[in-house]
């Protein structure tokens, strides 16, 4: 796989893998960004797998800065809905051709992106706060949808920033149980994908040599978070990775 990048598909992972970094130690939005770029240079059953190894080691890295942030009791909330999520997605990762997971990987990404801005206004966040502390299905829902959404896209992380800002979370405490739900979630993950061949040595070879990348987008995003206006960056990252998932639709 490899020997078969050209240059042009190598910049494009490399920046992709910066991507993921910066998703993982300030906006997660970022990610689906990553996810097309993988999609556009492999294959997209592939890239799924190649892509979790880079998602794991950066998942590493974003618990190593925020992991005092992190809320294990929203965690414990979540995890009983990811498992049947992950299973009901690796039954369609299994049944599916390449174009099917490109159509699959761009919808969803561009499902949940429109569902974001739409419940990024103020008054809509206020209301669904106010429900979320009622309706304890409201966890289980997001750990279904956030569960079928990585395990087929890679992209739940728009589910879980949704859950975590109408939860009322700071930033900080977003980023913290972001790190330790997703470092669990993936390593859920790995043996689903290794079962279904999407994880491979050449996939792996390939992601070491990407993880320098990943380390050097984590490092810009730690320094910029810091200095940032968060809405305004999320609402921008947002919809770029909306305009590159209609892409990829438009592409399949």
């Amino acid at each position: 796989m490899i020997s078969a990048l050209s240059p042009v598909d190598w910049a494009l992972l490399v920046v992709a893998a910066g991507m993921v970094g910066f998703a993982k130690t300030a906006v997660n939005g970022v990610a689906a960004l990553a996810v097309v770029l993988f999609a556009v240079v492999l294959p997209a059953r592939l890239s799924t797998g190649a892509l979790l190894p880079l998602l794991i080691a950066g998942d590493l890295v974003a618990i190593s800065l925020y992991r005092r942030h992190g809320d294990l009791a929203t965690l414990a909330r979540l995890l009983p809905g990811v498992v049947p999520g992950l299973l009901v997605g690796a039954l369609f990762v299994a049944y599916v051709d390449d174009t099917a997971m490109r159509v699959a990987i761009g919808s969803i990404l561009l499902a949940l992106g429109a569902l974001q801005l739409y419940l990024r206004r103020p008054s809509a966040v206020e209301h669904v706060q106010e429900g979320a502390g009622l309706h304890h299905g409201w966890a289980l829902a997001a750990g279904i949808v956030a569960g079928f959404a990585t395990m087929t896209a890679n992209a739940a992380g728009s589910v879980m920033t949704l859950y975590l800002i109408m939860a009322g979370f700071p930033m900080l405490g977003l980023l913290g149980t972001s790190a330790w739900f997703f470092l669990t979630v993936n390593l859920l993950k790995l043996p689903l994908s290794v079962s279904l061949d999407l994880i491979n040595r050449s996939t792996l070879v390939l992601v070491a040599w990407l993880i320098p990348a990943m380390v050097a987008g984590a490092w810009v995003g730690h320094r910029t978070i810091r200095r940032m206006a968060q809405r305004q960056f999320e609402l921008a990252a947002l919809a770029l990775s909306m305009v590159a998932a209609a892409l990829l639709v438009a592409t399949a």
